[in-house]
């Protein structure tokens, strides 16, 4: 039976040692690409509204990345302006919006689920810097949070039963909290008691008209674990038995299960996103952009694109959940797979610049987008559950010629992981617009070596 003391002994008993070389790398890895993610959204205007809303209230404890925020004092000409602090929960909330929102960030493929467990890293990192935790301790908390995400969703998929995947994500960011925050087994039974009983999101944020709540939702369930776990701490009783009670999370959200938990050897199956696309697009993407640069083709005289894939992907940016043909923002847009193979058939790129709105407005990419067809094939999905990522694209021209491309996942797969140089060009790319070369280096460097150094030093780099 999997209960919430399960997983408190499973986070309390696992130590640093307990990763093996290449875990540690792999973890190391997902927190670099997360804060260069975070870093290319300091600007977005959904990602402000939460850090307006952060800041109304005020707070101390943690920074706020990216916030030398002087300009909440127009008058102020401080040449040294303080750092923005908040709350661990505001904090929380704030930095992981940065992660996610531009849908950039890391995924987990399961075959009934598909969470973000980069979703996990801002809490962990706000509770670190609050509790003066080491590097080793970050890690640690890190690979706690990936695992546990990475079971639930594999064991206990919620999504067909109208759950959002960041159900999963309070349990485990609580979970990830707890752990950093040296939360002892009860305390830590009661936080995770609370997050999972109090915090199940429901899955109408990404069906039918999507709006700009798909890039936060997983923000406001990081901030609901942080916030449970600092319940816990100051002494508040929690549901201890949240899975297996009456009216509990199996009877109610999951269906029952058990988990196994490993020393965060989940990690190994988690995808860095190559393209600024939904998870389940990356191959499609891949393979378009590959096709029209092969064929040079001309996408006014494309005809048609037909594109054969699994049946999760046909359901969440298919159509499955609501027509994805009605494409007005950055949020419909990056859960419409007919915008992303047609934006990505005419620029032969799939980044921040095809979600600009004059972009999406296009009438290019309108015209084209409306003559993209997207099937459900059963062996493809098998070919997904089997641990593929499968994709077969037709683009049929005016004057009868049809390319052909087939892929079965893409660079940054699990089956074809990003290296350290991968990962560090992705890094420099993102945060580049914003950090010169030598601040790049500096954060770089400093999670190559976290296990040497701290929460501070690390966050202390993100302004």
């Amino acid at each position: 039976m999997t209960t919430t003391g399960d997983i408190a002994d499973f986070a309390l008993g696992l130590d640093f040692e307990d990763f093996d070389d290449d875990t540690v790398d792999e973890l190391k890895k997902r927190i670099v690409d997360s804060l260069g993610i975070a870093v290319a959204a300091m600007d977005e205007e959904p990602v402000s509204v939460v850090g307006d809303t952060v800041a109304e209230f005020g707070g101390e404890g943690c920074t706020l990345w990216g916030g030398e925020r002087a300009e909440a004092d127009s008058s102020a000409e401080d040449p040294n302006p303080e750092r923005a602090t908040a709350s661990p929960p505001d904090a929380t909330m704030y930095n992981t919006a940065l992660v996610r929102y531009l849908d950039y960030m890391d995924s987990f493929l399961a075959p009934g689920e598909t969470p973000h467990p980069s979703d996990n890293i801002a809490a962990v990192l706000a509770c670190g810097e609050y509790a003066d935790a080491s590097g080793e301790d970050l890690i640690t908390a890190v690979g706690v949070a990936y695992e546990v995400q990475g079971a639930l969703a594999w064991n206990a998929p919620v999504r067909e039963r109208g759950w959002d995947h960041v159900t999963h994500t309070v349990i485990s960011a609580a979970t990830g909290a707890g752990r950093v925050l040296g939360l002892d087994r009860e305390q830590l039974r009661s936080a995770v008691g609370i997050a999972g009983t109090a915090h199940n999101a429901l899955r109408v944020t990404r069906t039918e008209g999507i709006s700009e709540w798909k890039g936060i939702a997983s923000a406001n369930a990081a901030r609901n674990a942080v916030y449970s776990a600092f319940l816990a701490k100051h002494g508040m009783d929690g549901p201890k038995n949240l899975f297996e009670g009456q009216n509990g999370w199996k009877q109610v959200v999951s269906g029952n299960f058990e988990v196994e938990l490993t020393p965060a050897e989940r990690v190994h199956d988690v995808m860095t996103k190559k393209y600024v696309a939904e998870t389940y697009a990356q191959s499609a993407v891949e393979s378009v952009i590959e096709l029209a640069e092969r064929e040079d083709i001309d996408s006014e005289n494309v005809e048609k694109v037909r594109l054969d894939t699994f049946a999760g992907a046909k359901l969440i940016i298919g159509g499955g959940e609501g027509s994805r043909y009605e494409v007005e923002t950055k949020a419909q847009a990056d859960h419409s797979l007919p915008y992303m193979l047609a934006v990505s058939l005419i620029d032969r790129e799939m980044g921040n610049d095809q979600y600009e709105p004059e972009r999406i407005r296009s009438e290019d990419v309108q015209t084209l987008l409306r003559e993209v067809e997207v099937s459900e094939d059963p062996e493809l999905t098998d070919r997904f559950e089997a641990g593929e990522m499968p994709a077969v694209i037709a683009v049929e021209m005016a004057d009868g010629t049809t390319y052909l491309v087939e892929k079965d996942h893409f660079e940054g797969h699990p089956n074809d992981p990003m290296s350290w140089d991968r990962i560090e060009r992705k890094f420099h790319e993102t945060a580049g617009e914003r950090y010169d070369e030598k601040k790049r280096e500096a954060i770089l460097g400093t999670v190559r070596e976290l296990e040497e150094t701290d929460a501070s030093e690390l966050v202390a780099l993100l302004d």
